[in-house]
């Protein structure tokens, strides 16, 4: 694991550090560990720590205000779990429910993970014209959700701290 999840002192989730900065923040004394790897350890000349997948701060942070996540493709499809909007399959683009060409904008409400054949034979049409339905509405990821699309990869660990997020 080559990075730890950071809470508040509140529990809240806060981001996500490399194992470096984990360790540093606990050896200071300014964070103890929650959760660690049973496996990896890292050793000194005088100490053997496991390396902590979840860290809480020991003082309250003041969150300042966070800005909507970025509309990206890798943000998509982890949204979407890598499924298709319309089939339910694998999902390897990204298609825009209503045509860009139709007035359709680039936003996170328009946008959907799409496999190949179903984003070559919806083409220019929209969902209702072809008789299609979409799986799940497309929504922008609000609270913890945003902290995840950045994430990548999503500790077991970090499953209890970070509410509607599946390791």
């Amino acid at each position: 694991m080559a990075s730890a999840l950071v809470l508040n002192a509140t529990y809240e989730p806060l981001g996500v550090v490399p194992v470096r900065r984990a360790v540093t923040l606990l050896l200071v004394g300014k964070a103890v560990p929650l959760h660690s790897s049973d496996r990896a350890r890292i050793r000194s000349a005088s100490l053997a720590l496991a390396v902590p997948t979840v860290i809480r701060l020991r003082r309250y942070v003041k969150v300042p205000y966070r800005a909507a996540v970025p509309l990206t493709r890798h943000g998509v499809l982890r949204r979407d779990r890598g499924t298709c909007g319309y089939c339910g399959e694998k999902a390897s683009t990204l298609d825009h429910v209503v045509p860009r060409s139709r007035g359709g904008r680039h936003v996170w409400e328009n946008v959907v993970a799409c496999c190949m054949r179903c984003n070559g034979h919806k083409g220019n049409a929209l969902v209702e014209e072809l008789g299609w339905r979409l799986r799940v509405p497309p929504v922008m990821p609000v609270g913890p959700h945003v902290l995840v699309a950045r994430l990548g990869e999503v500790h077991p660990d970090w499953a209890p701290y970070v509410p509607g997020v599946a390791a």
